[in-house]
């Protein structure tokens, strides 16, 4: 009833919330795109998506989907997988940004140690400009970071999903505009660090730093502690933090992308890190909701 193709159509569209994006990722024209979503839609009889002017939203049977079509591509995959006799071996050098810790990911990484219990896994968890920088060093062999939005997709990896920077802090702060913004940023090469830099220099708005901190927890809990606001991605909002509304007058962050990036290496190390991209796209959408 449900076609493979189809649902890895589906899940691609539901991440990015983009039939480009989606046709992009997997190498397909966007009318492929289209006839795979409408396919599968005509199989189950009810529609997976709202698409308007304005983008592509799931629908409630789309949501419930997505739990349905991860489980059968993950018995489709384990299935070819035991009659081809395929056994992934090996060292896989994988790094994440701090920001997927308190996602899904960690099961993710547990369903693929279990599906390939002969890979040495080992993770690193990094700001993404160190991870990018170990990647193309050679000392990574697939990374999971940030990006800015609106970069060439080939040459800044392949598209997990989109979001957006905002700005962030505890739900009693009261910025003073008379005042420099206290500012919680990641040390160089920290992506929000330099956006919300940049930002607030074309804004013409003075500046301090109140805390500088590699560690996301260091910083969530200074901006608990209403030391002063961060710039963070508005789908991984952590517990205890809000998003500060218009009228602190603060500027716009704009987009981010969430991406993955292989290494050079050859051979098995390749074939654990395609595997292991396979399996985070199938899951993307997990990575932006809490655990």
């Amino acid at each position: 009833m449900y076609e493979p193709t189809q649902l890895r159509t589906f899940l691609a569209v539901a991440q990015t919330l983009s039939f480009t994006q989606a046709a992009r990722r997997l190498g397909l024209r966007q009318s492929t795109v289209s006839q795979h979503v409408r396919r599968l839609e005509e199989a189950i009889g009810r529609p997976l998506f709202v698409r308007d002017t304005h983008g592509v939203e799931l629908t409630e049977d789309g949501e419930a989907m997505l739990g349905f079509a991860r489980t059968i591509l993950e018995a489709h995959e384990r299935a070819a997988a035991f009659f081809t006799g395929t056994r992934l071996r090996g060292r896989l050098r994988f790094g994440a940004s701090e920001d997927f810790v308190t996602t899904r990911l960690p099961e993710i990484l547990e369903a693929f140690r279990r599906e390939h219990p002969e890979v040495d896994l080992e993770l690193t968890v990094e700001l993404s400009g160190t991870l990018q920088a170990r990647l193309e060093a050679g000392r990574l062999d697939l990374i999971l970071a940030k990006r800015r939005g609106g970069e060439d997709g080939d040459a800044g990896g392949e598209l997990v999903w989109q979001d957006v920077l905002v700005w962030i802090g505890s739900p009693r702060l009261r910025l003073d505009p008379d005042r420099p913004v206290p500012l919680i940023v990641f040390p160089p090469p920290g992506i929000t660090r330099a956006r919300a830099l940049e930002a607030l220099q074309a804004q013409g708005r003075p500046w301090r730093i109140a805390c500088t901190s590699s560690s996301l927890s260091a910083n969530v809990a200074a901006a608990r502690a209403g030391l002063g606001v961060m710039a963070h991605t508005r789908g991984l909002l952590p517990p205890g933090l809000v998003e500060l509304s218009a009228r602190a007058g603060l500027p716009e962050l704009g987009a981010v992308d969430f991406v993955l990036r292989k290494g050079r290496r050859r051979g098995s190390a390749q074939d654990a890190a395609d595997a292991l991209a396979a399996a985070i796209l199938a899951g993307g959408d997990r990575l932006h909701r809490p655990r």
